[in-house]
């Protein structure tokens, strides 16, 4: 495995991998994993549990899912056009492409958000600038974030894990010309994975440079911190699993998970930022690389085929099933923790016991996230989806479906441009 994941991976004999399966089970239920940290850190915010000393910083790590799910998708959304690359055949529909991406993401997504601004009508716990006319056409549009101060004007207490939705949504918009120039342009349309890995190591050098210019200076917005390049080292990443899937790399599950456990702690210490307080101007930058390993980490078992106990945990039923609902148990958490918190349990923002919150939060978001799959996303019957495998379309590329849309996380917390917290 490359230098930028931490993590001692072998590669396999010739041919090792050319009978993955396109679909990884145990990469579903990695987004159930994942939900539930966001879930977890949203709640601990609401409690007041971050002011914990080093126990609060690990509970403020959780946010950890976000990268988890960026490198998912970066895996699972660039794999076809590796794939193709690879075999030198060629590269997927952008048609196919963007009307699968329209079709995952955006009923769900328009629905809760239009849901929340009616909620917010009439349900007013604090102070909700997002809350306007405009900003619904924002949220809508998934532009929220490109502000220039979007705490003070475009912040929706009901709706803040959305900024993500804006990044990954960037991603979709991105990946096909990064794509192109990586496999097509750099390679000069020649399948050479050390010239692809070079290219994505550059390419998740811009996030610790864009950091570094949001932090240090004021060329850029505030709200740049949230933005497509202070994220992609961690889309590089997932990236990069899906080259070295391509060329039959293993990755042992029990290296990899206990450097993901390792590195997870030191994160949480100050080094990840100083909680609570201002951050140092390097945390920013500290932080996001430490969780590009982090999150790669936690798929590359999963990604490069390694059997054993983390993958049979994971596709477990139950973790599938989860991980099934876990884009809309991302969309409708933050709502369902605020009413729960507010209407039913009674408790003011930063008291309250934060496993009673994310017990009471899952007992609403659950269901809800299963109807609105349900209803979002009707299954196909089984004569149709019979016919859809037989049919030559099906031969093509596929872009996979298992990407972050099926489970896009949010950080817990809305960083500002000095990487501080405040607040979801």
């Amino acid at each position: 495995m490359t230098a930028s994941t931490g993590v001692r991976c072998s590669a396999a004999p010739e041919g090792g991998h050319s009978s993955h399966s396109s679909r990884i089970p145990a990469l579903t239920g990695l987004r159930a994993v994942a939900a539930l940290l966001v879930v977890g850190t949203h709640a601990a915010f609401a409690t007041g549990y971050l002011t914990h000393g080093y126990l609060g910083g690990i509970y403020a790590r959780l946010e950890i899912g976000v990268a988890i799910f960026f490198v998912l998708s970066g895996f699972l959304l660039f794999r076809p056009w590796v794939r193709a690359a690879a075999r030198g055949g060629p590269p997927p529909s952008l048609t196919r492409y963007g009307r699968h991406r329209v079709r995952r993401v955006v009923p769900a997504y328009v629905l809760t958000v239009i849901a929340t601004y009616e909620i917010y009508t009439v349900f007013a716990p604090g102070p909700n600038p997002g809350q306007t006319w405009h900003g619904l056409l924002r949220h809508l549009t998934f532009t929220q974030i490109y502000t220039d101060d979007y705490l003070t004007t475009m912040l929706h207490p009901g709706l803040s894990q959305m900024w993500s939705m804006a990044v990954e949504v960037a991603f979709y918009a991105t990946l096909p010309a990064l794509a192109f120039l990586l496999l097509r342009v750099l390679c000069r349309g020649q399948w050479r994975p050390a010239l692809v890995l070079t290219g994505l190591a550059a390419l998740a050098a811009v996030t610790p440079a864009w950091l570094a210019v949001v932090v240090t200076t004021d060329v850029l917005p505030n709200s740049a911190g949230m933005w497509l390049p202070a994220h992609i080292a961690w889309f590089a990443g997932g990236m990069t699993l899906a080259v070295l899937q391509a060329i039959g790399t293993r990755c042992r599950a029990g290296v990899a998970v206990a450097v993901a456990v390792v590195l997870y702690l030191v994160v949480s210490t100050p080094i990840g930022g100083a909680l609570p307080g201002p951050d140092p101007a390097w945390a920013p930058v500290a932080k996001s690389l430490l969780y590009t390993v982090i999150a790669t980490s936690a798929v590359a078992p999963l990604a490069l085929g390694s059997p054993g106990w983390y993958s049979r945990l994971l596709a477990s039923r139950p973790m599938v099933w989860l991980g099934e609902i876990s884009y809309e148990i991302f969309l409708l958490h933050v709502v369902a923790m605020a009413l729960v918190m507010h209407l039913v349990l009674g408790w003011p923002l930063f008291t309250g016991s934060m496993p009673g919150l994310i017990a009471a939060t899952l007992a609403l978001t659950v269901p809800a996230a299963w109807l609105l799959h349900r209803v979002t996303r009707p299954q196909r019957s089984p004569t149709r989806a019979r016919s859809a495998g037989t049919n030559a379309a099906s031969a093509r590329p596929r872009c996979e479906t298992e990407s972050l849309s099926s489970g896009l996380s949010s950080a817990a917390v809305i960083g500002d441009p000095a990487g501080r917290k405040t607040g979801s």
